[in-house]
């Protein structure tokens, strides 16, 4: 590939011109488009599902479904922006910071850097974990132990990436989506039908989680839930991965088709977990760990100890590819969106920012990072997630502001901007988004 120009793109140029929007959403476009949003429920049905839902139903109960709902709510807009913006410019979000204002592509690859070595290493950790209970316990060279199968993991997924690019993401991530939320059913089935583990002891909706104690909980679960925004530049890079492997363009009917359908399934996934905290660790007395791995753990034990050995298998391998799922379109999101980042400051432009040589050396260098905190520094984890989760929680405004105005912007048809309903919901959205950094910053203060 060659660079393009540095400035703008002819806005006469119908070279890549979007499908007309007035489009109808056929079958087969559909069919074509699927990927980028399948992409995103893998990234997303992560640790703020497994994790963040699990101990929000194991701790409160029911109390926190409606804050779970409103989470996923006050998100969408922000996160559908990456998905319509590029269907209907034909640029990916990252060029469209570009454009409307100089500061917001450089702000979001610092963003970018400083979350996703820890994001990764961590999602790895505790897909590590879970594997123990997967695997042989006599394997050689410390493959047993959650680091060795960390590291494991953190190979393979780069191999499977490096070798087959996206049409080998995209093919296996929508195996395991299919065969997480098929897991997952079966489980929040299982339990549901047996009722609450501790009913007759606990009320199903105490204690309340309106206090100030509980604030530092709800605003990671608000932070976290059901993803980082910056996974909206994820979606947009994509979708020009899927035109690539499909040779199809997809309208914007069909692109957002896609994107609800991945975001369903996050929400979905959200409250099936938050039920099987409710229903199978709320109100036994114990102590749930604080570590996401551990508490992993915790859960499969548990479940397995409500409905028998039968479920160990099932809630073994729901929270296995939960996590997996994760780890996958972590390493491919972070080191191409960063890619694509440094490609459009040094001059490239439209699908020239994506790369694969660029791609993969970033993807290298993402998995180094990730398995030398694995290997070297674990006692650094707890630390590095935090800072990462802070930095991402503490930009989610920032990010929605900047969606926002791209959204709305001149680059943007006024037909193809949100609409009346729309930015209702996302002005409130970042208002509330807002509120609760503001929140954050009180509990650190009286910390």
């Amino acid at each position: 590939m060659v660079a393009g120009e540095a400035g703008p793109p002819d806005p006469n140029d119908q070279s890549q011109a979007a499908p007309k929007p007035g489009m109808p959403l056929s079958l087969k476009g559909f069919r074509q488009s699927l990927g980028p949003g399948i992409l995103l429920a893998g990234a997303a049905i992560g640790g703020s599902h497994l994790v963040a839902s699990t101990q929000a139903g194991a701790r409160f109960g029911l109390g926190l479904l409606g804050f779970v709902l409103l989470a996923n709510l006050f998100k969408y807009p922000f996160l559908l922006v990456g998905s319509r913006f590029t269907a209907v410019t034909g640029l990916s979000l990252l060029e469209g910071y570009q454009r409307q204002w100089p500061w917001y592509l450089p702000l979001f690859l610092l963003i970018t850097l400083a979350t996703g070595v820890a994001n990764i290493a961590a999602v790895a950790s505790v897909c590590g974990s879970l594997a123990t209970s997967m695997v042989p316990m006599n394997l050689p060279g410390g493959l047993s132990t959650p680091a060795g199968l960390a590291l494991l993991i953190l190979g393979v997924c780069v191999a499977v990436l490096l070798l087959g690019h996206y049409r080998s993401l995209d093919r296996l991530s929508k195996g395991i989506v299919l065969l997480l939320t098929i897991s997952t059913v079966v489980a929040a089935v299982a339990v549901l039908g047996r009722g609450p583990v501790a009913a007759g002891n606990a009320d199903l909706f105490s204690p309340s989680p309106w206090s100030l104690t509980a604030l530092p909980f709800l605003v990671a679960l608000m932070g976290w839930m059901p993803c980082p925004l910056d996974l909206a530049a994820w979606s947009s890079l994509w979708i020009f991965a899927r035109q690539d492997d499909s040779g199809h363009r997809g309208s914007r009917a069909e692109v957002e088709a896609d994107f609800n359908l991945g975001y369903l399934l996050t929400v979905a996934m959200a409250v099936l977990f938050l039920l099987l905290g409710a229903w199978v660790m709320h109100g036994t007395g114990q102590a749930f760990s604080p570590s996401g791995a551990r508490f992993a753990q915790q859960l499969i034990t548990l479940y397995t100890a409500s409905l028998g050995g039968w479920a160990y298998p099932v809630i073994a391998i729901a929270a296995f590819t939960t996590m997996f799922s994760t780890t996958l379109t972590c390493l491919d999101g972070y080191p191409r969106s960063t890619s694509a980042g440094f490609r459009l400051l040094r001059g490239f432009r439209g699908h020239a920012v994506h790369d694969r040589r660029d791609h993969g050396i970033w993807m290298v260098l993402h998995g180094v990072g990730a398995a030398a905190v694995l290997a070297f520094w674990p006692g650094s984890m707890g630390a590095l997630v935090q800072l990462a989760m802070v930095v991402s929680f503490l930009t989610t405004p920032v990010l929605a502001w900047m969606n926002l105005r791209v959204m709305q912007g001149r680059q943007v048809a006024p037909a193809d901007r949100f609409g009346t309903v729309q930015l209702l919901v996302a002005r409130i959205s970042l208002i509330v988004l807002s509120a609760f950094v503001v929140l954050f910053g009180i509990s650190l203060s009286q910390g």
